[in-house]
């Protein structure tokens, strides 16, 4: 399912921002353009991370925004954004960040199946390195829609 969430609309690389808080609404906008969420979405997945701390940033180089589904989400929608040039979250771990995976869900359980195959797309060492290494949106789309990450039935 994922191969349809990620489009010309929601990916976007190369991408020139000043600070974490910029990479995050530029990631939300693209959500908010493809009817995926209100912009009051946006606001709560900053505040997310002012409140709970870097927990968005999941490995190295690597942050997944998101905000809970009461905060606008219309529909199930990832967005993915590659960063010209990294930014710090404050993790110190992890930082810093030059991919960011965006995600919004209808409720708790809606997003379990899209959230598998992303984890699959994530783990995949070769993907994020073609992305870091400057593949192309076009590519990007190509590459994921080529792919099957499924949940194991």
């Amino acid at each position: 399912m994922i191969e349809k969430l990620f489009n010309e609309q929601t990916v976007a690389v190369d991408v020139q921002v000043k600070d974490w808080v910029e990479a995050i609404k530029f990631g939300g906008n693209l959500l908010v353009e493809s009817d995926a969420v209100e912009t009051e979405y946006i606001d709560a997945m900053i505040e997310n991370v002012k409140k709970i701390g870097q927990y968005i940033v999941i490995a190295p180089g690597l942050a997944m925004p998101h905000a809970r589904p009461e905060h606008g989400v219309k529909k199930i929608a990832m967005a993915l954004v590659k960063l010209k040039t990294p930014v710090a979250f404050g993790h110190e771990e992890y930082d810093p960040v030059n991919v960011l995976v965006f995600l919004s869900a209808t409720d708790q359980t809606a997003h379990i199946g899209v959230l598998a195959e992303l984890m699959q797309l994530l783990e995949d060492d070769e993907f994020l390195t073609q992305v870091r290494n400057g593949m192309s949106k076009p590519e990007i789309i190509e590459y994921i829609s080529e792919q099957k990450y499924l949940a194991k039935e």
